[in-house]
């Protein structure tokens, strides 16, 4: 049965088309998240103007994600993602001009991470709202396994790529980011779906229906709520930039690695995920892995030693990997498609936050306490919160099976 269902998910030629859409965009969108921070951390040699890159990303993406939802749910997803790419590979040939004109300032680097942030705050919602779309019910668990396989695959190489582009060229990784970003735009054309738009009118009420339909299904809400205050307490992206020059002694090759090193561990079990699906005991394993997310964190704070920092970085991404995997499956096997696109709005909010936000937090804390008080009391945080969560959603806790 998992060799033939397999076979009936690469026979969905639209979902993998957008399986190569993403995959391309993603890199394209990390490569210019390294390249970004570099050149901040370049320009200013500052934890708090990294911290205000990640910052600067969430205040749109918190503002406008909602409303993005209700687009989501009334327009054709595949254009709204489309446009996304495009206005990316705009702000990536901004950089290229910048950088060649020296005209490259902290001011620009933080206006450009609005510009991100407010692409994101669309592409998030319609890229989860679409998978539904091109495959049945019964391939979602593994449409989804293979989507975060290519979008893992595509962290990986995105920055380990953009950190050597740099280390070479400023301009050239910049005119790859742009490059891919449009290949991404072009492809993502081509999918095809059938499309039914939500016929409901733009009001407060049908805005914030996502948010309503989360907040009163609590394994929804248990699950969704878990990623945010794990990752935006473990979370070290922010910092990254920091270890690589100051604690772990490389450059902009290495912060390239250590970028791709939690999506290589996320690509592992991305894979493991396709093959062997949760079955059983899903929520146990949920927070088991969240768990095993924050001691890994833990580990990479007290870390001087390259490869044991990889490691641990690694061991995160797969952790996290299955909370992304089981989250998402959720989310979509219980929303009804009329408000998938509001729901995911919701959903993505939840990432930003624990994303964005969760590098303000390093970047604030660390410039208070240092980095690796920074990282180490992230990690416990973690801790802290996936044990309380058992007690706190017990629906989530005792859930046994996704569907």
């Amino acid at each position: 049965m998992p060799a033939y269902d397999l076979r009936q998910l690469f026979s969905h030629r639209h979902f993998l088309r957008f399986w190569w859409a993403r995959m391309t965009g993603i890199m394209g969108n990390q490569m210019l998240m390294v390249a970004v921070a570099w050149h901040m951390y370049d320009i200013t040699a500052s934890a708090w103007d990294l911290g205000l890159v990640g910052l600067f990303q969430f205040i749109p993406a918190l503002l406008f994600t909602l409303p993005a939802g209700h687009v989501a749910d009334r327009l054709h997803r595949g254009r709204i993602f489309a446009a996304c790419m495009a206005a990316q590979a705009l702000v990536a040939l901004v950089l290229v001009a910048a950088t060649q004109y020296q005209f490259a300032t902290r001011e620009l680097v933080l206006t450009i991470s609005v510009v991100l942030g407010l692409a994101r705050a669309f592409q998030m919602p319609v890229q989860q709202a679409l998978t539904p779309l091109l495959v049945p019910a019964h391939l979602l668990q593994r449409a989804i396994a293979l989507s975060s396989s290519g979008l893992q695959a595509a962290v990986i190489g995105g920055p380990a790529l953009g950190g050597f582009l740099y280390a070479m060229s400023t301009t050239a990784v910049y005119v790859a980011c742009a490059a891919l970003l449009f290949v991404s735009c072009a492809l993502t054309l081509t999918v095809r779906y059938r499309h039914q738009p939500s016929m409901h009118a733009a009001t407060w009420s049908t805005v914030m229906a996502g948010l309503v339909y989360v907040w009163q299904r609590k394994v929804l809400l248990g699950a969704t709520s878990l990623d945010l205050f794990a990752v935006l307490l473990g979370g070290a992206t922010a910092l990254l930039p920091i270890y690589a020059r100051d604690i772990l002694n490389t450059g902009p090759e290495g912060l390239g690695l250590l970028r791709a090193a939690p999506a290589a561990g996320a690509l592992v079990m991305a894979l493991v995920l396709l093959r062997w699906p949760l079955e059983r005991k899903v929520g146990h394993k949920l927070l088991g892995a969240v768990a095993v997310f924050g001691l890994a964190t833990i580990v990479f704070g007290l870390s001087t030693h390259f490869g044991l920092s990889l490691l641990a970085l690694a061991i995160s991404g797969a952790a996290d990997n299955i909370s992304v995997v089981t989250r998402l499956t959720l989310m979509q096997m219980e929303t009804p498609d009329a408000l998938r696109g509001r729901v995911s709005a919701v959903n993505s909010i939840f990432i930003g936050a624990s994303n964005q936000l969760g590098e303000f937090e390093s970047g604030a804390t660390a410039a208070w306490f240092g980095p690796v008080g920074s990282v180490v009391a992230g990690g416990i945080g973690t801790l802290l919160i996936a044990g309380s969560w058992l007690r706190l959603f017990p629906a989530l806790a005792k859930r046994d099976r996704i569907d």
